[in-house]
């Protein structure tokens, strides 16, 4: 394994963290609050380690996969670890693991928090947590390749790797080209979407955080009712952005070439606005009885639906209180998740598709045992491969949540709460059901339980394999048997 290169790709990363974090310095600078100090001095330290790590030269520029999904989870445990530092030494957040915790879920966009008054913490913190999401909706990695020049190799792998869904292709013939046109398609939605809050007479800052956490379907919100208090105006822009934002970037990039016929070709998107509105359906009928005004009923299930269903969190009332359908609906759709391909988590509209071509091909193969039917997705035949990972996928998801509800399970809290609770952290939704519900938090876990619910937020917004590569002896045992070979030959 090429280590000099994934060193260097941690540098740029620690570089890019230290700029970042400026900006909830400068929010702090124009509030007037102590803890802008402590973001500058995070952000300069952060940048100077970055600036040597990666300036460092290195011998072999070349990565591939494996180097590719290394690097890709190394960067964002270190993203995370560097990102809670102010959160410790501000006080705000003091405990290191709690802090740890928070920024986690601040960059995997799954916004489950340990805090029980999230108003007391100052602006430069509350932008910080919401600025975590949108800079992990899209991706630092895919970031790094839209800005720096990374020569050799493939940064496919990287991309691959960070993007979210299973599989990741080319807008344009360069990768760096790609990157650019994600992002400037992520920034102006983001933009759209804060006028237009403005406009609903929300306050810029609100503005500002709702926009970054709608965007990185994140849910960190600044109030401690989440969008509660907010007008329905403003809830009506949050969910459907939220809806957007769950949204294949492609489909939105054959919109601006004036590719109709592609962008409507598109199964997923289809399908995923199939189940957001049969859902809205189903959960209004289920829950007329609670609301006396029909606009109401409809506006508040449209939230709840458009926030799960892409990850987001955000919530406008606590729906641990709907009739078991409704809650039972919700559950669900956390496990759907949004498109492959945008800043959603989830198991991904996508394989669920694929999943269930693949059942009906083989009820098929019963009825006619002679017939050769492919699988097909946007008029593309579906390769083998592709049924073959994500059939891996799947089984290897479903493995990491019974063993991870089963570590959760050791504090003795009850069965909806532990099952919830993974189900939230590894699909990075954020709130779940009972003891982790929306009008709850996560702060009652022991320390072993929220490192474990840690990994489940990293592996989920990593598509779990990146971050089982680390947990691979052989990886580490491959390297060191190199770097010992590179000692015998230079002797």
């Amino acid at each position: 394994m090429n280590g000099s290169i994934i060193r260097k790709i941690l540098g740029y990363v620690l570089v890019l963290e230290g700029v970042l974090l400026l900006m909830p310095g400068l929010v702090g600078l124009y509030y007037h609050e102590e803890e802008y100090k402590t973001y500058l001095i995070c952000a300069t330290v952060t940048f100077a380690i970055g600036a040597v790590v990666a300036f460092k030269k290195t011998k072999n520029n070349v990565f591939y996969l494996k180097e590719g999904c290394t690097a890709t989870a190394l960067s964002w445990i270190v993203l995370s670890v560097f990102g809670a530092v102010p959160f410790v030494l501000t006080g705000e957040i003091p405990h290191f693991v709690d802090a740890l915790f928070e920024t986690v879920s601040g960059f995997t966009t799954t916004g489950a928090s340990i805090l029980t008054d999230v108003e007391a913490l100052s602006h430069a913190s509350l932008f910080w947590r919401s600025f975590t999401h949108w800079i992990g909706g899209m991706g630092v990695l895919v970031f790094l390749l839209a800005v720096v020049q990374m020569t050799g190799g493939s940064n496919m792998n990287l991309m691959r790797a960070e993007s979210p869904g299973p599989s990741v292709g080319k807008l344009v013939p360069k990768m760096r080209y790609t990157a650019r046109i994600l992002y400037a398609l992520y920034f102006i939605l983001t933009i759209v979407e804060i006028v237009f809050l403005v406009c609903g007479d929300m306050p810029v800052f609100d503005a500002v955080t709702a926009s970054l956490g709608t965007a990185g379907t994140g849910g960190f919100g600044i109030k401690n009712d989440s969008m509660a208090s907010y007008s329905p105006y403003i809830q009506w822009v949050i969910t459907i952005f939220m809806a957007l934002f769950g949204v294949n970037f492609n489909f939105y990039y054959f919109l601006v070439l004036r590719q109709l016929g592609k962008a409507l070709k598109m199964e997923e998107v289809r399908a995923y606005f199939a189940v957001i509105i049969t859902s809205i359906v189903v959960i209004c009928v289920n829950t007329a009885d609670l609301y006396t005004n029909i606009a109401d009923n409809i506006r508040t299930s449209a939230f709840q639906v458009s926030s799960i269903i892409t990850t987001t969190g955000y919530s406008t009332i606590d729906f641990d209180t709907w009739p078991s359908l409704s809650k039972a609906i919700l559950v669900l759709l956390m496990f759907v998740g949004a498109c492959a391909g945008s800043t959603g988590g989830g198991i991904k509209v996508s394989r669920f598709v694929v999943v269930i071509k693949t059942i009906s091909k083989e009820i098929q193969s019963y009825l006619h045992p002679k017939n050769i039917k492919k699988i097909t997705l946007d008029g593309k035949i579906v390769e083998h491969e592709t049924l073959r990972s994500t059939n891996v996928f799947i089984i290897t998801y479903f493995i990491i949540f019974v063993v991870s509800m089963l570590c959760v399970s050791l504090e003795d809290y009850d069965l909806v709460t532990n099952f919830t609770a993974i189900a939230a952290t590894l699909n990075n939704i954020g709130p779940g059901l009972e003891l982790v519900g929306p009008a709850q938090n996560f702060s009652q876990f022991s320390d072993l339980s929220k490192i474990v619910l840690v990994f489940d937020m990293l592996a989920g917004r990593l598509e779990l394999f990146p971050i089982l590569l680390l947990f691979s002896p052989r990886l580490w045992l491959d390297t060191i048997k190199r770097k010992t070979a590179r000692k015998i030959r230079k002797k």
